[in-house]
């Protein structure tokens, strides 16, 4: 039986508490409305058949690309405005990633959770900013950080009153263009009572692995989700897409849409027998 940590709710999403597992998903970034708007339509039917509660996530503007030349998303009101009809279309709460901090009043009018990118998770006038919202945070641990070192991110967040903070695992760096995954690091990061996130796809990424770009396994994606799943979470994110080879970011670390539906009857299988 899992330990109990605090609940956070993400529009009609509970994560923590003792709830089941929750899922996060949806492509890396906002390709297109159309493409968006059919993503979170398919992914909230892969929820509902396998019973599972779904927050929406995809990013209006990825900042920390490889190249300058890199695709980035259509930016703030273009891709607020197309989160925002998934919200009103499909019925979904949405998550989507805020690099700056001037940009967190504009992002809190539409999203139901901002994200920290692991990059800026140190990064004190984000986290303040963030909790000064007063909407729920998930804080992605940098890549950089042990697990005992989220503990005063966390505190920032909540140093502004706004206790709705979650922390994310996305794999530790291992050497040059690698990381590892160090299931250990999921039970240490609950002790801080807050839910924990794992996210299966940016964990098999091997980070400007290719250059120009960054690369991935996607073949331990599975795989690592239901370890961490084994291990005890209260939320898997997961980064998936209809074509991966196509798509615009993050196409070798992101699930196919089509293996979406199996992973999830497994890791709920697992969830069920770790909370028993």
């Amino acid at each position: 039986m899992l330990p109990k940590v605090r609940s956070v709710q993400v529009g009609g999403v509970e994560f923590g508490g003792g709830s089941p597992l929750a899922l996060i998903a949806g492509p890396c970034v906002i390709e297109s409305a159309d493409h968006t708007l059919m993503m979170a339509e398919k992914l909230q039917q892969a929820a509902d058949a396998a019973g599972l509660a779904l927050v929406f996530k995809a990013s209006y503007d990825k900042a920390n690309r490889s190249s300058l030349d890199s695709y980035r998303g259509p930016g703030l009101e273009a891709g607020l405005r197309i989160l925002e009809r998934v919200k009103a279309e499909c019925g979904v709460p949405v998550l989507s990633d805020v690099h700056l901090p001037q940009d967190m009043a504009p992002a809190a009018e539409v999203l139901d959770c901002i994200q920290i990118p692991a990059f800026l998770s140190r990064q004190t006038d984000m986290l303040l900013a963030a909790g000064k919202t007063g909407k729920p945070v998930a804080v992605k641990k940098g890549q950089f950080l042990a697990p005992w070192d989220t503990a005063p991110l966390l505190r920032k967040v909540e140093s502004t009153g706004n206790q709705q903070v979650m922390i994310t695992e996305r794999g530790f760096s291992f050497g040059y263009n690698n990381l590892v995954s160090d299931m250990r690091s999921l039970p240490t990061l609950r002790e801080l009572g807050v839910p924990v996130i794992f996210d299966a796809t940016h964990s098999v990424q091997l980070p400007g692995g290719l250059g120009t770009s960054s690369g991935g396994e996607r073949k331990f994606v599975s795989t690592l989700a239901r370890a961490a799943t084994a291990a005890g979470i209260d939320g898997l994110f997961l980064e998936v897409h209809d074509a991966p080879g196509k798509a615009l970011c993050d196409g070798a670390n992101m699930l196919s849409l089509a293996e979406l539906p199996e992973l999830l009857e497994s890791v709920l299988a697992i969830d069920s027998v770790v909370r028993q």
